[in-house]
């Protein structure tokens, strides 16, 4: 379940538990309790909602460093890839330019 799920179940259920008091608390003599429990109710939701916000901001932040180390490592290994190739074609060309000039006499 991602985060957006989460949390609106967390929010549909603080709506729940306090309409469901307040209607309670209409009816009769345990109206007062109700209504606190209902506050419990909705301050436990609530700080329920904060500590799954945090826990998503800290794995996202993970992701998110770990990827950019990924990128960055990876960058730098293409560059060195390409360095090396680079490398290795120049000494080709000059390995052929110089067979070549031997082959049709204009060593040098």
């Amino acid at each position: 379940m991602n985060s957006k799920k989460i949390c609106a179940i967390l929010i549909a259920s603080a709506a729940l538990a306090a309409f469901g008091a307040a209607a309670q608390s209409q009816q009769g003599s345990a109206g007062q309790g109700i209504k606190q429990d209902a506050k419990a109710v909705g301050h436990g939701v609530a700080d329920g909602a904060r500590d799954v916000g945090h826990a998503t901001k800290h794995v996202a932040k993970k992701v998110g460093h770990g990827a950019k180390e990924a990128g960055t490592g990876i960058g730098h290994g293409a560059k060195k890839a390409g360095v090396a190739v680079g490398h290795g074609a120049r000494e080709g060309w000059d390995a052929t330019k110089h067979a070549v000039k031997q082959v049709f006499g204009k060593d040098g």
